[in-house]
């Protein structure tokens, strides 16, 4: 399985001898699946075929489905649905002065709503029942294009953002090494910290129990001791190249993940008592972000 990104558009056309059509899908970001469909007026029932085979190749994003239909050969000629538009009229009508300072409703307004205008059919150029079927069947295959060229750039997006993943998830590893090498972090060095600290302690508060001593011995060692922080790093960058190879629908897990990064570098800037570590930690902390951020376009 590939990664995915969940940002795309596609268009499919289709034709038979009286009709056209036109398929459209525009994807952005979304916390789950979310599926809007525009269908041409009287072709509704498609809207069911255009849900399950959208679902089929798609996990997560917010995606705008549409199909415009036109007769072949025809003028564009319009016919008002009377008694769509009387209902409106009529509504305004009931509705108006409710509301001070809003204009009351015009003309061109309402005929612009969905539905009051509709192509004018020719009795004489009717669809029988098996030319419907055919002409739905044929709309199904153009939507199962357009759809699969919508999965194909999600994916060749997704492709693009997983190698920029990838090089974050180098620049970790490079910069875990390089906190794991500060000389503040050599045994010699925490030694001699320690015993300083210590020192310290002992000098401000010579009457201390020995419990309290070793209570405060005991958080002088923590403080000191990043290792933890390093190893889960490591762990963390390990588990998330997995999941980039591994591929599908892994957005929410790298997210999950780009939190246990951020954490692990707060801890460790907390911990740090040395100028290098600090900056590195910082460092950590912005390539940490731009992965998060990156991990965002992630299905």
């Amino acid at each position: 399985m590939t990664v995915a990104s969940m940002t795309g558009y596609a268009r499919a056309e289709g034709r038979d001898a009286q009709t056209s059509w036109v398929w459209e899908a525009k994807s952005v970001n979304g916390r789950g699946l979310e599926l809007r469909c525009r269908l041409a007026s009287g072709h509704d029932a498609l809207e069911i075929a255009a849900r399950d085979a959208a679902a089929k190749r798609l996990k997560r994003g917010n995606v705008q489905l549409s199909l415009t239909v036109s007769r072949v050969g025809e003028q564009s000629l319009l016919q008002v649905n009377t008694p769509l538009l009387a209902q409106l009229l009529s509504m305004c009508k009931e509705w108006e002065g409710r509301f001070p300072g809003v204009a009351p409703a015009r003309l061109d307004g309402l005929l612009a709503i969905r539905g009051v205008l509709e192509p004018e059919v020719d009795p004489e150029r009717g669809d029988t029942e098996e030319t419907r079927q055919l002409r739905e069947a044929a709309m199904k295959v153009s939507l199962d294009s357009m759809l699969d060229q919508l999965a194909a750039m999600r994916a060749d997006e997704g492709a693009r953002i997983a190698a920029v993943l990838n090089g974050q998830l180098d620049e970790i590893t490079r910069l875990t090494a390089k906190a794991a090498a500060c000389a503040s972090l050599r045994p010699d060095a925490i030694r001699e910290r320690f015993k300083a600290q210590l020192a310290a302690v002992l000098e401000a508060a010579p009457s201390l129990a020995e419990d309290r001593v070793a209570q405060e011995v005991a958080l002088l060692v923590v403080k000191a001791d990043v290792r933890e922080e390093l190893d889960r790093l490591s762990a963390h960058v390990e588990a998330a190249r997995e999941l980039l190879g591994q591929g599908g629908a892994i957005g929410r897990k790298l997210d999950f993940l780009a939190q246990e990064f951020n954490r692990e570098a707060n801890t460790l800037c907390s911990k740090s008592s040395d100028v290098e570590l600090t900056r590195v930690g910082l460092d950590l902390k912005a390539v940490i972000d731009q992965f998060k951020e990156q991990v965002q376009n992630i299905e």
